[in-house]
Order: C-alpha cells, then structure tokens, then sequence
C-alpha cells in the first residue's frame, strides 16, 4: 500500500472504498490488454509474445466511491534465469499485498498445467483474498461454451466474461470487484493513472517496439535502460541504451543497413510523442551485454532487484 504521509487524500467519504487488486495469470493471457482497457489509457505495454511484462506495474482507477489499485504483474511461469526468478518473484510479492486476486483465463483454451500450478500458488500464498475469475478472450468462443474446467480450478467470488480488446465486461467487472475492497481513502489523485515516472514508460515503449518488430530470440533477451531523459517545453530528449546478449541479436536490432532501429525508432518516437504531448527527439545505441539475464549486478543496474527468495 502507498506511503500515506506522502499521498494521503481527504477526498473520500465514510463509505469509499480502496485497495490493492492483482492481476495474475499464465503469460500471454491478456493482463496487461484488460488493464489498459479498465483504465482507458495505455500504461502497460502489450505485444503478442509471452513474458512481456517484467515489473510491477500499478494502475490507478478512480471514481467517486472508490478507488482500485490495479497491480500488474509478470505472468507465473516456470522461471530458467535469474531474470524469471525475479518476476516470479515480483508476482509473489504482488499476492501477499493483495486485497483482492484478479485471475485472468484463457476462455478460449482449455486449462494448461501452468494454470493449475497458479490454482496451487494462490491456496499456498493468498489462501484467505477474495478471487475474482475474469474469463479472458471470449469473443473467440461459442456463445454456449462450457467453462467448468476453469471454474473448478479454485475457489472464487465470482467468474465474470471479459474481452479485454473490445473492452467487453468492463463495467461488470470493476462493479464485482469494489463491494470486495475494504473501506479507505483516495490514495491517489483521482486523474493520476499509473505510479510509474516517465522515464521507466519511456523504456518499456522502446521495448514493446523491440518486441513487436523483432525475431522469436529477441524479446527476452532485450533491456533498455534511459541515460537521459531531459524534458523542455516543445521538445523531450530521450537517449536510450538497447542491450542485447549476443553479437548475433545485435545484428537483428540494427537490421540491415540501419534499416530496424531507425524504424523502432520511428515508432517509438511516435508512441512517446502522443504520451508526453510535445516533439520528442530519441537517440538509441545497442549494447551486447552477455548473459544479462543471469547477471544480477546487470539487473540491479537495469531496474530489477531481486527480491531474497529469488537469489535461491
């Protein structure tokens, strides 16, 4: 929960109620997308390849009688780098701070292992929090599909519909989810969306181009860090380092005669320009970083410090 010395409000009433909500799930089930959509604006990057997510991410809905801390997290999967570890490591940290679980599922597909193994993370971690069931994708279904099998994966408060890119079951969503927070203040200004700063946003826009644009081998090999990041009225001068693990991707980044990275450049800028409202002049270098993945000194530099049990 926020530090109230710090962002304490008095603009709530007796019966306001707020709270932490997280949103978990397997990779790749449409978190971010659903995120994005209750909170009409785009603050966690989106991209069709699993594992985009690395941080925490917190998004902040707001209306007159409450206020829903949405905290988005990695997707749990079984981690093979230090870098997995940590973001299962984040999605823990997520569920014991938690008032309400959100788990989002695949209604387009039945149930895979990694689904149960949440099932059995949430009966370990979070025995006691109120889980809402959101049933993800289900504009790619028949209209009289049998859901049992993602019902009787654990106990719940409710399983809602929902579509997060036509923005379908919104509203009946986030009307399920208040009656289960607990009462409290505003916490946030009621037009702040995110806790993220601008400089971390910046980042994870390049990143989701990189993504987007590039090979399989590529995403999860890439970090972007800002060396600066100096904003004036009509223009915000962005330098970016692309890190990569090998030579080899270095290569792909940079595409041939320059031709990738003046294009993740392009698209980036045009990403940082509708968010920030000004010009924006970006300047990126890719960087090999061998194994960064596995270099915790990297990582902490990087943004990720990894929390006690994940050095296990």
């Amino acid at each position: 929960m926020p530090e109230l010395d710090s962002i304490f409000s008095d603009d709530w009433g007796k019966n306001h109620r707020s709270g932490l909500v997280a949103v978990v799930g397997r990779p790749n089930v449409g978190k971010s997308t659903l995120i994005n959509a209750i909170l009409d604006q785009k603050i966690a990057i989106v991209a069709a390849k699993p594992q985009t997510t690395r941080q925490r991410q917190l998004g902040i809905y707001t209306e007159a009688e409450a206020q829903i801390l949405f905290i988005d997290t990695p997707g749990i999967h079984k981690p093979k780098t230090l870098m997995g570890k940590y973001m299962i490591g984040v999605a823990h940290d997520a569920l014991k701070d938690a008032d309400v679980v959100l788990w989002i599922l695949d209604a387009s597909a039945p149930p895979r292992q990694e689904d149960r193994n949440i099932a059995a993370l949430l009966a370990k971690i979070a025995p006691k929090t109120p889980r809402i069931l959101a049933l993800n994708k289900v504009d790619l279904v028949p209209p009289d599909s049998d859901f049992s099998e993602h019902l009787a994966l654990c106990e719940h408060e409710r399983a809602l519909p929902t579509g997060a890119k036509e923005k379908r079951g919104i509203a009946d969503l986030i009307d399920c989810l208040i009656p289960l927070l607990p009462l409290g203040p505003r916490y946030y200004p009621a037009e702040q969306a995110s806790d993220s700063n601008l400089r971390f946003i910046a980042a994870e826009i390049i990143r989701e181009r990189i993504i987007e644009l590039t090979s399989d081998e590529i995403p999860h090999a890439v970090a972007v860090l800002i060396d600066r990041f100096r904003e004036k009225p009509e223009l915000t001068h962005i330098e970016a380092s692309i890190y990569i693990e090998r030579g080899s991707q270095k290569g792909i980044v940079i595409g041939k005669r320059g031709a990738m990275i003046k294009r993740i450049g392009v698209e980036s800028r045009a990403e940082l320009e509708r968010l920030l409202e000004s010009r924006v002049r970006l300047e990126t270098r890719v960087k090999v970083q061998k194994n960064w993945r596995s270099n915790e000194d990297f990582m902490r530099r990087a943004g990720y410090r990894m929390p006690k049990r994940g050095r296990r």
